[in-house]
């Protein structure tokens, strides 16, 4: 399964701006696309509600995971969304 480690580049973290626009982002794909803080706590990226709950902060690291057709496509576009300082 592929994955990505991302470091949230947003100044207030995952939280209702940020977190929206990857939910939104992340169910334009008909993939199971999850993040998390490790392997061990992934959420579903298209719950905001799930996103919000990790509590994640600017500058910490998350891994992405997707699973489907074009899983590395959609983590790539992903990536970018949260390593944008202006998301």
């Amino acid at each position: 399964m592929p994955s990505r480690r991302v470091t949230i580049a947003s100044p207030s973290g995952l939280h209702a701006r940020p977190a929206k626009l990857l939910t939104e982002a992340a169910r334009k794909h008909s993939l199971v696309i999850r993040i998390g803080r490790g392997e061990d706590h992934l959420v579903d990226a298209s719950s905001i509600l799930a996103v919000m709950s990790l509590g994640v902060q600017s500058g910490e690291e998350v891994l992405l995971t997707a699973e489907g057709d074009q899983a590395d496509q959609a983590l790539a576009e992903l990536a970018d969304l949260l390593s944008d300082h202006d998301t």
